[in-house]
């Protein structure tokens, strides 16, 4: 394609989150004009709002990503590893489960400082352009347009190439598509809602140990602890609307946690407790699959705005990201050419994208929150076998496609083993032998 043509491409990208800002970051490079358009104010420069989000953990998908735009040293640097996690039984007494050797690991990372880092580096090239507090009003892929409202409240009209809908779970993009003939959308709110509290540091260091991921189990309900750079640890309450209802006042949550938490209370403090889980209501969750994730030649839905996961197997982010290398990929297999490019972004990433929220939400159900008997769960872990079977196969069809996408595939398969039995690992690394 002559590179006068590519230059003169101009792509909207709604939403400036982590997904929107890697994916300018990707589009850049080819000399696009970028404009990022994102409904809420810089975050950069705006106190940041707790309680949005599930902490985050950065693992291999993700971090291909950040190599691709050359920004892997730098975030994985802001970055703590876990290389095991810790259970933290009712009774107090912590035990360590690895992840793998002693070379495998996740991060740890914050979602503001990781945000903030993506949008300056998008901001880095020339032809990328932000566009804070400006609200997705109208979009006609058809026509190229979208209609967008600024801080001055004049809605203003705008004409691309490319619409990149990267506005994640409640995605307005996706709700202009879901219009369209042959759409296919459904959504799954689950019982459990969310909700951050913090664990500050002791003594200007961590009150626990850092290089683990921390779960608090307990039965219906459970807690998880992340790390952070400030020494502090960012916790995350999930539980069933029900039992947050409950909690209506200081001494209930006090009590609450005397009763299954009782060892983290001295961590937190009971000021803080009090103060952090009345700071914001318990946030939902929500499982988004679509199809297609394009429209013709003008538009394609990425990260959450394609498929929102919930969080019970570690790979939304990440997922996330790997939409942006897999598009570029794609991007790089066909020329720029992009009435070739989105038909097989949806073909590729539908099926993956359908298979992790399956997994996601079957540990859910099976594993984060179920006493379901030992031998259903055998009976159901069989099913979930076959999804990653299926998706394996798949995969392996697709070698000529993209080898590189089947490797990182494989090495991702590593992961997993922080969800999976051992042998039920074992089993999925013959799969993917026979596959290759």
């Amino acid at each position: 394609m002559d590179s006068s043509v590519i230059q003169r491409k101009k792509v909207a990208v709604i939403g400036g989150g982590l997904v929107g800002s890697l994916q300018a970051c990707f589009l850049a490079k080819r000399n696009f004009q970028i404009d990022v358009y994102e409904a809420r104010e810089d975050p950069r420069v705006a106190d940041f709002t707790r309680g949005r989000s599930i902490n985050l953990a950065l693992s291999h998908r993700g971090r291909q990503a950040l190599k691709a735009v050359g920004l892997e040293d730098q975030i994985v640097s802001q970055g703590i590893p876990m290389r095991a996690r810790m259970i933290h039984s009712l009774s107090g007494k912590k035990s360590a489960v690895p992840y793998g050797t002693k070379s495998q690991y996740i991060l740890s990372v914050s979602r503001e400082n990781l945000n903030k880092d993506l949008l300056t580096a998008a901001e880095k090239y020339p032809s990328v352009k932000m566009h804070f507090n400006h609200k997705l009003l109208k979009c006609n892929p058809e026509e190229g347009m979208i209609t967008v409202l600024g801080s001055d409240k004049v809605p203003k009209d705008i004409t691309c190439d490319l619409i990149v809908g990267c506005d994640g779970a409640y995605s307005t993009v996706r709700s202009h598509l879901m219009k369209k003939p042959r759409f296919d959308y459904s959504q799954q709110y689950i019982p459990h809602g969310y909700m951050e509290l913090t664990i500050p540091p002791k003594n200007g260091d961590y009150a626990m140990e850092p290089n683990y991921l921390h779960i608090w189990p307990r039965n219906t309900f459970m807690m998880i602890a992340l790390p952070n750079m400030s020494k502090s640890f960012t916790c995350t309450l999930f539980m069933p609307f029900d039992e947050f209802d409950k909690l209506l006042t200081s001494n209930d949550v006090i009590d609450f946690f005397q009763k299954y938490f009782p060892d983290a209370i001295p961590l937190i403090g009971e000021k803080l407790l009090v103060q952090d889980f009345f700071l914001l209501p318990a946030q939902p969750m929500i499982s988004v699959k679509c199809s297609s994730f394009h429209f013709q030649s003008h538009c394609v839905l990425l990260g959450d705005a394609a498929h929102a996961i919930v969080p019970f197997f570690g790979q939304g982010m990440n997922a996330g990201f790997e939409d942006c290398l897999v598009f570029d990929e794609l991007m790089d297999k066909f020329n720029n050419d992009l009435s070739l490019c989105l038909p097989a972004f949806s073909r590729l990433r539908i099926p993956d994208s359908h298979a992790i929220s399956d997994l996601s939400m079957y540990n859910y159900i099976e594993v984060s929150f179920s006493r379901i008997r030992y031998q259903e769960a055998v009976q159901r872990w069989h099913w979930q076998k076959k999804v990653i079977y299926k998706g394996l196969l798949f995969l392996g069809s697709l070698i000529a496609i993209s080898s590189t996408y089947l490797l990182m595939h494989y090495i991702s398969l590593l992961e997993y083993k922080a969800c999976f039995p051992t042998k039920a690992m074992d089993f999925l690394e013959q799969i993917y032998l026979i596959s290759r």
